[in-house]
């Protein structure tokens, strides 16, 4: 299975995403520079977190107008499951691939620390491996990471199974507390909280791991 890992100016968690996918689950990862198409074998992309052009105007907003945007929309529509971490997930709603915005955090300042997810879908590529209603432990890191949507478009996405994860206790202000969405067809996922920082024993202090069955879905789509 071959990923490639969208890079763009100020992305900072390419190199985590990158010895996670290669190093802990074996896959063939590539970056993309934001300016190049992308390959046209790929099984699956990453947009990881970071800071793309120092979050100017609104995080993701200046990422979203990058040229490789075209070609992850083009594999948007041609089902390739497509995750966006944090900044990912931020310029993948503001690129108009998922619904609601991402706000400042209710508290008005960066948040960094452990939480708990609450699996509420797994029709996805990256949670088939989860039963809904599994609780995995996660960090967040983020400022403008307090998801919005009004109250008519939580009702579609409910309707749709669009909510795909949800924080156990209130985090940052996270309308109905949702903490990752996607698009209609699931394909699409975007998430606040950095699973590629939790994926391994060693560094998730509940030492379960089942933080990367986010990544063991993903490698189950080529299986």
């Amino acid at each position: 299975m071959r990923v490639g890992i969208v890079v763009f100016p100020g992305s900072n968690c390419d190199r985590d995403m990158y010895h996670v996918l290669a190093d802990v689950f074996g896959l063939e990862v590539t970056y993309c520079w934001h300016e190049h198409n992308l390959p046209d074998d790929l099984d699956g992309i990453v947009l990881p977190g970071g800071f793309s052009y120092g979050d100017r105007l609104r995080a993701g907003a200046i990422a979203a107008r990058s040229p490789v945007i075209a070609d992850v929309k083009k594999m948007a529509q041609r089902s390739v499951p497509i995750l966006g971490v944090c900044n990912g997930f931020q310029i993948l709603v503001e690129a108009g691939l998922l619904p609601g915005a991402l706000l400042k955090n209710d508290s008005l300042s960066f948040m960094c620390g452990w939480t708990e997810l609450i699996v509420n879908s797994s029709r996805t590529p990256f949670t088939s491996k989860f039963s809904k209603g599994q609780r995995v432990p996660i960090p967040v890191a983020n400022s403008e990471g307090r998801y919005y949507a009004d109250a008519d478009t939580l009702k579609e996405m409910e309707r749709n199974d669009q909510i795909v994860f949800r924080y156990g206790d209130h985090v940052n202000g996270s309308s109905d507390k949702i903490a990752g969405v996607c698009n209609v067809e699931g394909n699409v996922v975007g998430m606040m909280p950095h699973p590629e920082r939790a994926a391994e024993p060693e560094i998730n202090p509940a030492g379960t791991g089942t933080t990367s069955l986010i990544f063991e879905s993903l490698c189950g789509v080529a299986s």
